[in-house]
C-alpha cells in the first residue's frame, strides 16, 4: 500500500518533522538567525536584553524564544508584525500575570506601527473578557512604557 500524508505509520517523518541531529543542524541556525532578526526589528534592544539576562540562568530559554517564538511564530507568513502584536499585547493583558512581558510587547507594538490609543483601545477591549483589573493593569503598564517611549 502505498503511503499518503495521511496514512503515514508513526516512525515516518517529513521534512517538517524531521528530527534535529547533528546533520540538519543547519535548521536551528536559520531559525535562530531568522529569529534574531525578527526579534530585532520587533522589539529593539528590549527583546534582546531580556534574552541576555537569562544568560546566566536559563540561556536555553532564551535560545527557544529566539527559535520558536520569533524565528517560527513570529516569521509567519499570514499576519503583519503590527497585527502580531495586537495579538500579543491582548493575550499578555487578559493574562492579567505578565507585566514585565506586556511592557516588551507594548513597546514592540509602538516599534511596529501602533499608536498608543490603540493599544489603550486593546486594554479596553480586553475588559470586557478578562475583567476591569486586567485591563487596569495593562493601562498602567501602557502608561509607563508611553513615558519612557522616545
Amino acid at each position: 500500500m502505498e503511503q499518503t500524508p495521511d496514512t503515514q505509520t508513526p516512525d515516518t517523518q517529513t521534512p517538517d518533522t524531521q528530527a534535529i541531529t547533528p546533520e540538519t543542524s543547519h535548521l536551528d541556525e536559520s531559525r535562530f538567525e531568522r529569529g534574531s532578526r525578527a526579534l530585532a526589528e520587533i522589539d529593539g534592544s528590549s527583546g534582546a536584553e531580556v534574552v541576555a539576562s537569562l544568560a546566566d540562568i536559563a540561556p536555553d530559554l532564551g535560545r527557544y524564544i529566539i527559535e520558536f517564538g520569533f524565528g517560527d511564530i513570529y516569521s509567519r507568513p499570514g499576519l503583519a508584525l503590527r497585527e502580531r502584536e495586537i495579538a500579543t499585547i491582548a493575550a499578555l493583558t487578559a493574562m492579567g500575570t505578565a507585566t514585565p512581558q506586556l511592557k516588551v510587547h507594548i513597546h514592540a507594538g509602538l516599534n511596529v506601527g501602533l499608536t498608543r490609543e490603540e493599544i489603550i483601545e486593546i486594554m479596553i477591549q480586553m475588559s470586557a473578557y478578562a475583567g476591569f483589573p486586567a485591563a487596569l493593569n495593562g493601562v498602567f503598564a501602557a502608561k509607563e512604557v508611553f513615558a519612557n517611549h522616545a
